[in-house]
């Protein structure tokens, strides 16, 4: 669909967990170690592999333990979330799937099965899975999904709905800020886009996304100055590019060339992306 590339962000960068060094045989001598322990025991070292193990080591233990035990549903569920967070998407789907058949399988797998359904493009199948979901279950995660959903849809007032209770569900708000932001910005409502956009980065002055986004909603809107925001000296010049970048789709050419000298000028090295569209533009390739 084509409002699918809105939420390819999203989403998206958000879930980069760091790596450990094991290999494939120490991973083996620690399933080792761990067999015949508690039942405690077990469950902490899966905390371990979801959370600072290699996403495809974690898949690949996982996978093993689900030879000993395959009814297990902690080890399917960690099978699937490893594939999700390895980006072995597909996998991760018919990972999924298999613990939403599960005679234990709850309502928080099921939102992570529509959240796998909506990384691999299967919108419609995300939209059934969610609406099988009964409406008790109120979740950050729940209603962030069906925001997406709905703006797939074009179902705006729907849409706004969601990410109005999305936002009010989380102490991290900047994320859904800056989703929301995007969504009012492929409507045309670039004022509202840069109102949430700006919303995103007080709350997360990290979140270049936003700031990038930001800058496409100002000039959308023929405004191809930077804002008051944090930003370091890099953002500001890569900020600029997305001006310039902007400014040239609109045909506003000379502006578009006079932004890279500014980023060119601002970068503290050398911009070869802002370099490379200089030139074009100026014929010297």
């Amino acid at each position: 669909m084509r409002h699918s590339r809105i939420f390819a962000l999203c989403t998206a960068g958000v879930f980069v967990l760091s790596a450990c060094g094991d290999t494939a045989s120490e991973a083996e001598i620690v399933d080792r170690n761990f067999q015949g322990v508690n039942a405690i025991d077990g469950t902490g070292l899966n905390d371990v592999m979801l959370t600072v193990a290699d996403p495809n080591e974690a898949v690949d233990y996982f996978r093993r333990a689900l030879k000993d035990a395959p009814d297990n549903i902690e080890h399917r569920r960690g099978l699937a979330k490893s594939l999700i967070r390895a980006k072995r998407v597909p996998e991760g789907v018919a990972a999924w799937s298999n613990v939403v058949d599960h005679d234990e399988a709850g309502n928080e797998d099921r939102v992570a099965f529509a959240d796998a359904l909506i990384r691999s493009g299967e919108w419609d199948r995300a939209e059934e899975t969610l609406d099988a979901i009964p409406p008790t279950h109120e979740t950050f995660e729940r209603y962030k999904l069906e925001a997406m959903v709905a703006d797939v849809g074009e179902d705006w007032k729907r849409a706004d709905s969601f990410y109005e209770v999305a936002l009010g569900l989380t102490t991290q708000p900047a994320g859904i800020l800056n989703n929301w932001g995007y969504s009012k910005l492929t409507r045309g409502e670039y004022s509202a886009a840069e109102r949430l956009f700006t919303d995103a980065i007080r709350q997360d002055t990290s979140l270049f996304t936003a700031k990038n986004n930001l800058m496409l909603a100002r000039a959308a809107r023929g405004e191809y100055s930077i804002p008051v925001i944090p930003m370091s000296q890099i953002e500001r010049a890569q900020l600029l590019h997305t001006l310039a970048l902007a400014a040239i789709k609109k045909g506003d050419v000379e502006t578009g060339k006079a932004l890279l000298r500014d980023a060119l000028e601002t970068h503290p090295q050398h911009f070869e992306a802002a370099a490379t569209s200089l030139d074009a533009l100026e014929g010297t390739n």
